[in-house]
């Protein structure tokens, strides 16, 4: 990054203009002290030479001014905001600190500062939403709602700016996280317009070509949509006029990014979607008369056009948690169309273009704050639960965004919202969880239902629970609020903990009971030689009742007398069906060897495939997983091709730097004549090369006379792997030997 020392004279021109307009929106919050303070202390960064240009080149104070004017206008954030947007950077960089910031601007400030400086830490450590670091940048987002509401808008001022600056790379990445992240947040928040710009700015970063496709058919087409709306509009305004409403008509065109997801919803071309547009009615009208005067103009359009019943959405009666508050109808128009109309007032109309900040405007308006508190519990109640992996924690948070509601009722009256889709499981655990782990069905509406059974808006439910009843592992079939999935995860864990448990318990005493001090290595091969490869999988087959304890006794002592006396258990001449070897820790070799990834960059952590094994003189490629950190794959690994088509963007060149005398785990395929005589001349053969070290063995006979099985070796590179092949293609009866 360059240090900043000037300006450019464009600017110093921006900045002046930004500086003017900020000014203008927060005269009323921020008092003359306020500003000549935070001048002194931008001044005194700038003649330190502290600050520096972001990623993309971006002054700044010039991009965090632009930040708070977007906040102050089109979210309605008040003064410690404001304050926390300008001051956060001075305070990251020491040039005042946390404590003098709240000692001359207040708590608040200091508070939100605290919030923005974990956000910026986490980014520092990766710049990317889908790691380990995501369950941190939740949290520091729902600490306080403004720290949301600001990154939201910073976000925002950076893809407004990043057109021609940075890399692709870096763009894709920052639209990336504006698609999956942020839009959703502006979403749930109630910014409409802000999530809308979010979105069409992410599918032109993302994926240019349809962008500038759909922006050309909308400018084409526009001259004859706004007649049309016209002609719609123009009878609807002079009955609404006859009536004595006060009110304005707006018609609004859908967004790029929705036509584009229609598009592919429908599975059409641009001119198969009908409904580009909607109708918005905008009211003047006292809070008292708000609804009276909304259902009125509903009666005096649909008395003109027909309307589908199936598109109504009543938002009047119960807002969204967002505090989202309208009247949704669909007509039939002129020439056939349908068309969306939007009924509101003008309050609701602010609520709805800004969002819950705007609330905070209207006074004899119930403060809406408080309707995200349920949202953020589920969010914190996601964090604290560490079964989840990050991916699926993502998956999660993002159906909770996306999805609508469903509005319920117990049979006292009491109303309940969850996410739609949700099923009476749902419903039971958002109650208690102690209902949901013992639900067994419901009463909806005076019947009996299951409990996958999903509910409807205006249901009645009556949770029927057994103090027998456990959660099931199916139950996460059709579970699906985040809540629900947590708490049968948990209580799945804490049983197959017990269970496990009790069944090392059984076993435990059944050894007393023979008086026999069970050797955990021989233990452990007879777990082995039973197919287990895990002692929890041994243990839970105890717990199923799929093996009886006395028979593991048995077993094991039959294993003690296995190992005290080979020859007793040897024959000639048998098959090498089911032959296995697996070397002990202490005869593997690790892999070490440094490789360069992308630009030279060594030292980077990365782990090798297991698709494919690569080894030191392998032609390989970097794969950036989600969680998992740098996969290094073979080049004819058989995913390359899939992962190369489908996620070229995450692909990076690798190579290695050095040998380091470190081994590699490689697997060989062979086929062959069905004799044990073979495999011992396989191992013998490996035996005898040095630097190779066999570590394990698996053989499975066929019903035509052959064996196919795996050999698996540790080796110094590519080179030895070779050289061991062709000597095992000369063994008499091996027909075929793949790496």
């Amino acid at each position: 990054m360059d240090t900043i020392v000037t300006l450019t004279e464009q600017e110093k021109t921006e900045l002046r203009e930004t500086q003017q307009k900020l000014q203008s929106l927060v005269a009323d919050m921020l008092t003359p002290d306020d500003f000549s303070k935070i001048r002194q202390i931008l001044q005194k960064a700038i003649v330190n030479g502290t600050l520096q240009r972001n990623t993309f080149g971006l002054h700044p104070i010039l991009f965090d001014m632009q930040t708070a004017a977007i906040t102050a206008e089109e979210i309605g954030l008040n003064r410690a905001s404001i304050l926390a947007i300008l001051l956060h950077d001075c305070v990251a960089l020491g040039e005042v600190s946390p404590e003098y910031v709240g000692r001359e601007f207040g708590s608040d400030v200091a508070h939100i500062i605290h919030g923005l400086s974990r956000v910026n830490e986490i980014y520092q450590k990766n710049p990317s939403i889908e790691t380990e670091n995501f369950r941190d940048l939740l949290l520091s987002f729902a600490e306080d709602m403004r720290v949301i509401f600001i990154i939201i808008a910073s976000r925002v001022n950076l893809m407004r700016q990043i057109k021609e600056r940075g890399t692709e790379e870096e763009r894709q990445r920052v639209a990336s996280e504006a698609s999956v992240l942020y839009a959703p947040l502006a979403h749930k928040l109630g910014l409409y317009l802000i999530k809308r710009e979010l979105e069409d700015l992410s599918l032109k970063y993302l994926q240019p070509d349809v962008f500038y496709m759909i922006k050309e058919k909308l400018s084409q087409t526009r001259a004859s949509r706004d007649a049309y709306i016209a002609r719609f509009i123009e009878p609807i305004e002079r009955n609404l006029q006859a009536a004595g409403l006060k009110f304005h008509v707006k018609g609004r065109t859908k967004s790029i990014h929705s036509i584009w997801q229609k598009m592919q919803k429908q599975k059409c071309k641009f001119e198969g979607i009908y409904d580009l547009f909607a109708i918005r009615i905008i009211l003047d009208s006292p809070l008292e008369k708000e609804k009276q005067d909304c259902w009125q103009v509903f009666s005096i359009v649909t008395d003109m056009y027909r309307p589908n019943p199936k598109r109504l959405r009543d938002w009047l009666s119960v807002p969204k948690s967002n505090g989202y508050e309208s009247l949704h109808i669909t007509v039939m128009g002129p020439e056939g169309k349908w068309v969306e109309i939007q009924i509101r007032t003008e309050r609701m109309d602010e609520i709805a273009e800004r969002g819950l900040a705007a609330h905070w405007r209207y006074k004899g308006v119930k403060d809406s704050g408080t309707k995200l508190e349920e949202w953020l519990k589920d969010i914190r109640s996601a964090l604290e639960n560490q079964t989840s992996s990050d991916e699926q924690l993502m998956n999660q948070f993002k159906v909770d965004l996306y999805s609508d509601e469903v509005f319920v009722f117990t049979p006292k009256g009491d109303l309940f919202k969850l996410q739609k889709g949700a099923t009476v499981l749902d419903f039971a655990f958002h109650i208690h969880t102690n209902i949901g782990c013992h639900c067994t069905g419901a009463l909806v509406n005076g019947k009996n239902v299951h409990i996958h059974t999903k509910l409807q808006s205006g249901d009645q439910v009556e949770i029927l629970t057994s103090a027998k009843q456990l959660p099931k592992r199916d139950w996460l079939n059709f579970a699906v609020t985040t809540k629900a999935r947590n708490k049968i995860r948990q209580s799945l864990n804490e049983q197959e903990t017990k269970n496990l448990a009790f069944a090392k318990e059984a076993l435990d005493r059944k050894f007393r009971n023979r008086k026999i001090e069970p050797d955990e290595a021989v233990m452990m091969r007879m777990v082995k030689r039973l197919g287990f490869r895990q002692m929890n999988d041994f243990y839970r087959s105890i717990a199923d009742e799929q093996i009886d304890a006395n028979t593991v006794v048995e077993r094991y002592e039959e294993q003690v007398e296995r190992e005290a006396n080979p020859q007793l258990f040897t024959t000639e001449n048998r098959s090498a069906d089911g032959f296995v070897r697996t070397l002990t820790d202490e005869e593997r070799g690790t892999a070490s060897d440094v490789l360069v990834i992308d630009n030279n960059i060594k030292g980077v952590e990365y782990s090798l495939a297991k698709c494919c094994n690569p080894i030191y003189g392998d032609d390989v490629f970097g794969f950036v997983t989600i969680n998992r950190g740098i996969k290094i794959h073979r080049t004819t690994c058989p995913n390359a091709q899939r992962l190369q088509e489908q996620m070229g963007y995450r692909i990076i060149r690798a190579r290695w730097a050095g040998k380091g005398g470190s081994q590699y785990c490689v697997s060989l395929h062979i086929v062959g004549h069905d004799d044990i005589g073979i495999v011992n001349n396989i191992t013998s053969i490996i035996n005898k090369e040095k630097s190779v070290l066999l570590r394990g063995i698996s053989i499975q006979s066929s019903d035509d006379g052959l064996f196919s099985g795996t050999l698996t070796v540790m080796t110094d590179d590519n080179k030895q792997v070779n050289q061991l092949l062709k000597k095992l293609q000369t063994v008499k009866g091996v027909k075929s030997i793949t790496r």
